[in-house]
Parts: structure tokens; sequence; C-alpha cells
């Protein structure tokens, strides 16, 4: 099974918010970063782990399915993957520090923590291609 990967899924409004400039700002990261196609199932580099590598913000569809089979196909998966047996919900305390592999990770961060203040730094390592 492969995927198609699109980043401006995830920003959609930005597409068609009325303002040229910020329509110009996305085309040019549209441009910049077209879709890609990666495997739906991937290997992880390390563990050998197989893991889905889909997700609600990026899957834009799975190549060679119609729309109604890609639809059924992805909201079995999404449903699948947001399984309790498959999350963790982290409970923040001081001092905490959080490090997750998103090569097989999907995260969602909650705003459970008002009034206090997180900060969170944010590393992007360039590493392997899904295989």
């Amino acid at each position: 099974m492969k995927a198609l990967h699109d980043f401006t899924r995830s920003v959609p409004e930005l597409r068609h918010n009325g303002d040229p400039e910020t329509h110009a700002r996305w085309k040019a990261a549209r441009d910049k970063h077209p879709a890609v196609v990666h495997p739906g199932l991937r290997t992880h580099p390390v563990s050998g782990a197989k893991a889905l590598f889909v997700n609600e913000t990026f899957t834009a569809r799975i190549v060679g399915l119609s729309d109604r089979e890609r639809a059924a196909i992805l909201d079995f998966l999404y449903d699948h993957i947001s399984r309790p047996e498959y999350t963790v919900r982290w409970h923040w305390k001081p001092d905490d520090l959080v490090l997750w592999d998103s090569r097989s990770t999907r995260h969602y961060a909650v705003n459970d923590y008002s009034p206090h203040r997180r900060i969170m730094h944010r590393a992007t390592v360039l590493g392997d291609r899904p295989y």
C-alpha cells in the first residue's frame, strides 16, 4: 500500500483565507515541498518493527484506490491508530522531559496545563526514507 502525503492538508485555512500575501506564502511552501508517496506501512530502521504510516493531517489518499475505497480504508486505519491500547497519555509534572520517535509515533498536544506555561523545543533530524 502506498499513500500520498501532502503537507498542505495541515494548513488548509491558509490556502483560501482571502489574503493574497498569505496565499502566496502557502503556494511557495507547497511548491518547495510537493506531495510525496510513502509506504502506508513502514519498517522502523532500528527496531525492524512494522508501523502504520498514515495520519489524518498529511495522508491525502492511498495510491490506486477510488475515493470511496480510500475513505473507507483510511477512516478504518485512523480509528485503529487512535485506540486506547495504542496511546500514551502523558501527565506533566515539573521538570519532565519527554522524547518520542516520530518515525512511528503520532502525537497530539492537549492544552491541559493552564494556568502554567509549557515550554517545548522541537528537534527534527533528517534521516532515513520510509521503507
